[in-house]
């Protein structure tokens, strides 16, 4: 089966500036994927481009089997980073609306409207106008416009922005209940845990290219740096390989040499007497730490 978004060699030009550098990665179907980057790395310039409202330079981008047509375009949900409804009207009739313009018979948009304003919390809020809703439920209502027809694939940026933990909850419970029905995410978010927590995998960009692509677990794993937590007894910082000790809430941390891997260590754990493992663990870094490590380090070089 074909990815349902396959980016290759991409690039975008306005003018002399070259917004996107010879980008490629693709998006599985029955995933999230985490499309990152600092502001101005090229994140919506290549949103842009995947949705057909911007032509690459050169390169090619096929979404759910093939070049963009009119009627993928009802397949796809996209919400954008800056968002814009019609403030006067009421919550119940632009949700309607947009399921309309989605091609939904007006019977299916009423449906769809009941079920994801009961979803969302917002079904008693319904005959209420947009003005008159607080920043969550407009987020909410934002998100409600964007899955209105059921996409297959699904284009959010920021979709926690404005939400409080009950809500931001909901929405992740949301998410990973559509990758399990078969639908593919693309989320652009600075939120590191969220990604962390939601994408199979991810792409970080800045300045335009591509600087890290794969999957979350084994980008951490490359990050790592020959660190292990341990609880237990005994006078670990004292064993052989342990360049730096230091207790953490409770907890050792230990800087490993070079020379040994965390699994050999843990063998000579295993065999020491003078100490007793109650936990070990290897250190991985977040993807907040990993994030900031590859664009300063990016902005370093020429």
């Amino acid at each position: 089966m074909m990815p349902a978004v396959e980016v290759k060699n991409v690039s975008k030009y306005f003018g002399k500036v070259e917004a996107v550098k010879d980008i490629s990665f693709h998006v599985n179907h029955g995933e999230i994927f985490g499309l990152l980057g600092p502001n101005g790395a090229g994140k919506t310039t290549l949103i842009r481009i995947i949705l057909g409202l911007l032509l690459p330079t050169s390169g090619s981008v096929a979404v759910l089997g093939g070049p963009m047509t009119e009627e993928k375009k009802h397949r796809i949900g996209y919400l954008p980073e800056e968002r814009g409804l019609y403030e006067e009207q009421k919550l119940w009739d632009v949700v309607v609306y947009m399921g309309r313009l989605k091609n939904l018979s007006a019977k299916k948009a009423k449906e769809r409207a009941e079920y994801l304003l009961k979803q969302f919390d917002l079904w008693e809020h319904r005959h209420k106008r947009l003005k008159k809703l607080s920043k969550g439920m407009h987020q909410k209502t934002q998100l409600a416009v964007t899955l209105i027809h059921d996409p297959d694939l699904i284009i959010v940026d920021e979709p926690f922005s404005g939400l409080d933990p009950v809500n931001t909850e909901l929405v992740k419970n949301m998410m990973v209940a559509m990758r399990a029905e078969g639908k593919s995410i693309i989320m652009s978010t600075h939120q590191m845990h969220q990604v962390e927590a939601l994408c199979d995998r991810i792409a970080l960009i800045n300045n335009g290219r591509i600087m890290l692509n794969g999957p979350v677990p084994e980008i951490r794993r490359q990050f790592a740096d020959n660190v292990v937590h341990i609880s237990g007894r005994g006078s670990f910082e004292t064993l052989p390989h342990v360049c730096h000790a230091e207790q953490q809430n409770g907890m050792w941390v230990l800087k490993l040499s070079d020379q040994i891997s965390p699994a050999s260590f843990l063998q000579i754990l295993a065999t020491h007497s003078n100490v007793e493992v109650e936990n070990f663990a290897i250190a991985y870094p977040d993807l907040h730490e990993i994030f900031i490590r590859v664009v300063q380090e990016s902005a370093k070089q020429p």
